[in-house]
């Protein structure tokens, strides 16, 4: 049976020899012999940790955007996409029509995606394409002639059955995945509960299925609506997962879950506006946040969001001082992958031009990297003994990884035991 031996490694401020046999921890000493069946991998006295856990991303989203066209710099690349049928476009930061579509590519059907992931905007011949698709709700925007604009909002799932069926390079995304020292991850895509070629991945996943409730926040449920459909879940013995992206949405869930009662593992999913005298209010509810949308669209904030919601945007350290359970994530595709980049940006809350918001909501970098070491369930995770062998070795020690975050830091990364990565070009002894 063949073994790994780490050498030499950080664990919680203290040099150990580590040992892991098939999926687990064995051994945890301060120096351990090495044994015939070891692979001896000298840490350096470098930093060891529980793999990374993203607790909110959508993976066949995030597959899917790496095989498409980048339009987040505006509609040009459209023009010279590889291929002859269709195109797909991701990281729209503004809501085009059919019209400003065709200017650029009228030939191919072409579906480009805003960057939020709630608006698929079409050119007319993709429209033409998916016309049997297309129902009279609201969500199928149409101009005054009642011909569709092209903008189809919340549709992923009536528009998937009229398009091709497409590959995706699901072992690539391990690989990204695992350079980031990402070892396991939470699915936030409402009602999936597991998907074709899974088993691709190194990582542990796991997903919120039906327990998300996406909150159309163009057409928010009443409040007897939600309350019945989370007593519903609360009835089956499932916690609630809420996407909460704006201060209507976050009351009346809140109001919800007041009148209905809450169940442990209830979140609240984003929190991206919290205003004043709300904070308490999240006591007894996990919040899984994305700090790193301030680093990448800080400065949209400021164009479009109200003043007075302006410092109480993806809030970080006043959750924590009011005892809320809180962790950061990425909600890739939309939000950046990079664990380290969001760690920076709970620390830094900088806008792309230096500029920033809610200062008041700085966390050092050790307490939002605190939550990435938290299991699916928030519980905290060690290496230890019977632990999984879902380990980070680092390049340096933890408290000089931490001075300046960075994903260049991950040496090595093993899943269940097994290597799994790390940057191209890392040689181990």
């Amino acid at each position: 049976m063949r073994t790994t031996l780490l050498t030499r490694v950080e664990v919680a401020g203290q040099l150990v020899d580590v040992r892991l046999r098939r999926d687990r921890i064995v051994n945890l000493e301060p120096r351990l012999a090495a044994e015939e069946s070891d692979e001896v991998v000298d840490g350096g006295e470098a930093a060891l940790l529980p793999g990374l856990h993203d607790h909110h991303l959508h993976l066949l989203a995030l597959a899917a955007a790496r095989a498409s066209v980048d339009c987040r710099d505006g509609l040009t690349a459209l023009a010279a996409a590889p291929g002859d049928g269709w195109v797909r476009g991701v990281g729209l930061p503004w809501s085009p029509d059919r019209h400003d579509l065709d200017a650029v590519q009228a030939r191919r059907p072409v579906r480009v995606q805003h960057r939020s992931g709630a608006l698929w905007v079409l050119n007319s011949a993709a429209l033409a394409a998916v016309d049997h698709v297309l129902d009279d709700s609201l969500d199928v925007e149409r101009d005054p002639s009642g011909a569709p604009t092209g903008r189809l909002w919340r549709y992923d799932d009536r528009l998937r059955p009229a398009l091709p069926e497409t590959a995706l390079d699901l072992g690539a995304l391990g690989r990204e995945l695992a350079a980031f020292g990402i070892t396991s991850v939470t699915d936030a895509t409402p009602g999936l509960e597991g998907f074709e070629g899974q088993d691709l991945l190194p990582q542990r996943v796991w997903f919120l299925g039906r327990r998300k409730l996406l909150l159309r926040d163009h057409d928010l449920p009443s409040f007897d609506e939600l309350c019945a459909t989370i007593a519903e879940r609360h009835g089956a013995g499932e916690p609630v997962a809420v996407h909460c992206v704006t201060r209507e949405s976050l009351l009346l869930t809140l109001a919800a879950l007041d009148e209905v009662g809450r169940l442990p593992g209830d979140r609240i999913e984003h929190a991206a506006v919290v205003p004043p005298g709300v904070t308490e209010r999240l006591r007894g509810l996990r919040v899984v946040t994305q700090p790193g949308f301030l680093a990448d669209r800080g400065d949209d904030y400021r164009a479009r969001v109200h003043p007075d919601d302006l410092p109480h945007l993806y809030p970080f350290g006043s959750l924590l001082a009011a005892g809320v359970d809180v962790a950061a994530s990425s909600d890739a595709p939309y939000g950046p992958l990079d664990p380290w980049a969001v760690i920076a940006a709970a620390r830094d809350r900088r806008t792309g031009s230096g500029v920033v918001l809610g200062e008041a909501e700085r966390v050092a970098a050790r307490v939002a990297l605190a939550g990435y070491l938290t299991d699916e369930h928030g519980g905290p995770r060690r290496v230890r003994p019977g632990e999984p062998a879902d380990l980070v070795l680092l390049s340096t020690t933890l408290d000089e990884a931490l001075a300046v975050p960075r994903h260049e830091v991950v040496r090595a990364v093993w899943c269940s035991g097994v290597r799994s990565g790390g940057p191209a070009g890392t040689a181990l002894t």
